[in-house]
């Protein structure tokens, strides 16, 4: 499918989020702006594609540090309105680490503020079209999708991925996220939706195919919450390793102590010492072509 003109997606990869750019003839908009470490890439690629013009609007379909993270970047370049979901903006007034997922998984993100905030209901103009704010809890509590009727685009975020979603946060911590998740790939299923723009990977199509794995994972998981949570930690150890390239490996055991999601997963579901659940982790991602290891370090694989 050829996407409208007044729109450009950058495929990142999965160290950064997506991005979305909106060409509109009265203003410009940008959708997630991908990792701190790739910010000033994020920048470049914008100003690029913005060929002069000026970025008046940055949105975030949520705050996990893979979609907000260039958001202080993109702030300094383009003095660009920043709206964020509305159910984390005391969260961003105060910068709340202990409320915000940054510390709690281990991940930098630099500081930002915001200057509007956007809710399940609103209607955007984005890209001289309209465009539909949905919750979309699961992955994270307070996530948005967008949906465009007219064109039958959705900007799903980690609500639908083409083979699957992201990682079920909540549940990690006893929170309630399966429902959530079941909820929402149900309400995207009642979408007329024949184009998906993910948080990563690729646009699709095939937006049946997506729901029925999405749909097959999540039944996998709520048979035995114990798979989220194996999941969880393989997921928050790749992301450290793409955002480093390699880890000493001696230095692994404590590295993962400190990250409060992996001990909280560890402690609920998995019950391993700090040792064995570090040598199982990486024994995964190993196992799985996502790493390797060379002489002492962990070192990541594509």
């Amino acid at each position: 499918m050829k996407l409208p003109a007044t729109m450009r997606v950058f495929e990142r990869g999965w160290l950064s989020s997506n991005n979305i750019l909106f060409l509109g003839h009265e203003h410009t908009a940008l959708v997630d702006s991908g990792y701190v470490t790739h910010a000033a890439q994020t920048v470049a690629l914008v100003r690029n594609a913005l060929q002069g013009r000026h970025l008046d609007l940055l949105i975030n379909t949520h705050l996990h540090s893979d979609h907000c993270g260039g958001n202080a970047s993109l702030q300094r370049a383009f003095a660009c309105r920043t709206a964020i979901p509305a159910a984390e903006a005391a969260k961003v007034r105060t910068w709340n680490d202990d409320e915000l997922t940054y510390k709690a998984t281990g991940q930098q993100c630099e500081r930002f503020d915001f200057d509007d905030t956007i809710a399940s209901g609103d209607v955007l103009t984005l890209g001289d079209m309209t465009w539909q704010a949905l919750a979309a809890p699961g992955h994270d509590p307070h996530s948005l999708i967008l949906y465009c009727p007219d064109e039958r685009i959705l900007i799903s975020a980690d609500a639908l991925w083409e083979n699957g979603f992201g990682v079920v946060f909540p549940e990690l911590e006893g929170a309630s996220g399966f429902a959530e998740v079941r909820d929402t790939l149900k309400l995207i299923a009642s979408l007329d939706v024949k184009y998906v723009i993910p948080g990563h990977g690729a646009p699709f199509t095939e937006v049946g195919k997506a729901l029925d794995t999405a749909f097959s994972r999540l039944d996998y998981f709520v048979g035995d919450p114990v798979r989220n949570a194996q999941n969880a930690v393989k997921v928050l150890l790749k992301f450290l390793l793409l955002e480093r390239q390699s880890i000493p490996l001696s230095q692994l055991e404590s590295l993962l102590s400190g990250i409060s999601l992996f001990e909280e997963a560890n402690r609920r579901y998995l019950h391993k010492s700090p040792s064995e659940l570090a040598h199982w982790t990486v024994a995964q991602l190993v196992r799985a072509g996502a790493a390797q290891v060379h002489i002492d370090q962990l070192v990541n694989k594509d």
